[in-house]
């Protein structure tokens, strides 16, 4: 299912993709409600960049703690103790980047992970959120695609698949 929510104003939206093992635990309002409440948290969290820990790439990781190493409050500090510091704080830092990790808005004694299996628990199916945009007035996307040639794509398929199917 794809939720959305759209701030009050119209000046802040979210998408977010939530997925479900059935097309009837999806049609329910239960289902409905949490695709909901998740939008709703991605709204009210713009640091978040990531639904799970496991989406962050070794570069974002590299480059956080690179900064982290710079910072003058480790200056004069031995490697070791620095070392740990920065993981410490590198640490902290990519929790707010996830969204998982996330204090639940509605209810902070609990995380979004947690609100995620309670409806797990609940509904009796497997739920993954897959995927989120987020979208803010007047800012654009600064990566420019080239326009694409369809009739050269699929006259290039076409004869990829000519050419390997001839022995």
């Amino acid at each position: 299912v794809i939720s959305t929510y759209v701030h009050t104003g119209s000046r802040l939206g979210v998408m977010v993709e939530v997925n479900c093992e059935t097309d009837f635990v999806a049609k329910g309002d239960k289902f409905a409600e949490l695709a909901k409440a998740v939008a709703m948290q991605l709204a009210a969290s713009p640091t978040v960049e990531f639904v799970t820990d496991s989406e962050i790439d070794d570069e974002v990781k590299e480059r956080e703690r690179q900064a982290e190493m710079q910072s003058e409050d480790l200056a004069g500090k031995p490697d070791n103790i620095k070392e740990k510091m920065v993981e410490g704080r590198l640490g902290k830092i990519l929790k707010t980047k996830v969204l998982m990790d996330q204090p639940y808005i509605r209810d902070p004694s609990m995380t979004v992970d947690e609100l995620v299996k309670g409806y797990i628990s609940t509904i009796g199916e497997n739920i993954q959120i897959a995927r989120f945009a987020r979208f803010n007035l007047g800012e654009t996307n600064t990566v420019e695609k080239e326009p694409e040639d369809l009739n050269a794509a699929v006259a290039e398929a076409i004869a990829q698949t000519s050419s390997s199917s001839q022995p």
